[in-house]
């Protein structure tokens, strides 16, 4: 009796099963009954992504870019790069060029869309399931930061375009991916991209539009994978921390005094560079994290929380 109870309570815990199985301790326990078997890492195979497709909204440069060309070079097929702009920027253009060189020549395409027409999104997200076949990752990256206003007098027509980029086209990105994981059926990773900026204030900085976006965000991690979890589709959001890039560059490149004071604000004693957000969104975006959603991961050699 003690040990069928045994038995039936160690099978109800096996709910899943690594697509790499057996890997970790379970893979050395089977290998032992074959002293001639080889062993083979199977670390790095978990951050492949090979044959998959994804898109990134705000993909035709800075972090949406970089975040874009991670993905070819995890492996993905096919990442389509998103962005209001109708040509993509020779930086992106370089970037298509350099991974399509790699081996299996990943393809990175562009799409020009507004991100807060969500009937426009929508159909990017079928048009690519229709081609592709599959939708396997999703980093809603596109964003926007205007001038510092009084808060207790910042235009309603400002913060209305501010919430409209920041919220509502993450989400409509968001959903587009998502749509097509459903549709087939082969679960995915959906990356939403917020910011420190929603957990903490930047002191000095008059941003109420933009802290409040993004704050948005996280809560919309956390209400969608709640949601979609039982589907396999995960929801988690990246918070990056003080990183140069074309969008904090309107601040520092016309007000150097603030790259001390950033910097300062870190225990590293400086601030992100653009290629340092791509060990976590491989890592997001593949197996490596299957166990991983409504999760909010901040990017940043710490902040503080004024």
């Amino acid at each position: 009796m003690q040990g069928r109870f045994r038995r039936k309570a160690s099978m109800s815990r096996v709910q899943s099963v690594s697509p790499l199985a057996p890997i970790g301790v379970e893979a050395a326990v089977q290998a032992k009954a074959d002293s001639k078997s080889t062993p083979h890492p199977k670390i790095f195979d978990e951050f492949k992504l090979t044959d998959r497709v994804g898109i990134v909204s705000g993909g035709a440069r800075g972090l949406g870019l970089e975040m874009a060309m991670t993905l070819c070079e995890a492996g993905a097929r096919a990442i389509y790069c998103l962005d209001i702009h109708k040509e993509p920027t020779e930086e992106w253009e370089a970037v298509r060029d350099y991974v399509q060189r790699m081996e299996r020549s990943p393809r990175l395409e562009y799409i020009t869309v507004d991100v807060t027409d969500q009937q426009a999104v929508w159909k990017v997200g079928e048009d690519i399931g229709d081609k592709e076949g599959r939708m396997d990752v999703c980093i809603a990256a596109a964003g926007v930061l205007r001038p510092e206003k009084d808060a207790l007098e910042y235009p309603a027509s400002e913060f209305k375009e501010v919430m409209n980029v920041n919220v509502n086209g993450v989400l409509f990105t968001a959903q587009a991916a998502g749509r097509q994981m459903r549709r087939f059926g082969n679960k995915g990773s959906i990356i939403l991209i917020a910011s420190m900026s929603g957990s903490i204030t930047n002191h000095g900085h008059a941003w109420v539009s933009y802290n409040s976006s993004k704050s948005a965000v996280l809560q919309m991690t956390r209400s969608m994978a709640c949601q979609l979890g039982e589907e396999g589709i995960r929801v988690n959001s990246l918070s990056p921390g003080h990183i140069y890039t074309k969008m904090t560059a309107q601040y520092l490149d016309q007000q150097p005094h603030l790259l001390e004071k950033w910097s300062s604000l870190n225990p590293l004693g400086r601030i992100g560079r653009t290629d340092e957000v791509r060990g976590v969104v491989a890592w997001l975006a593949s197996d490596a994290s299957t166990f991983c959603t409504g999760s909010d991961i901040l990017v940043s050699g710490g902040h503080h929380a004024w």
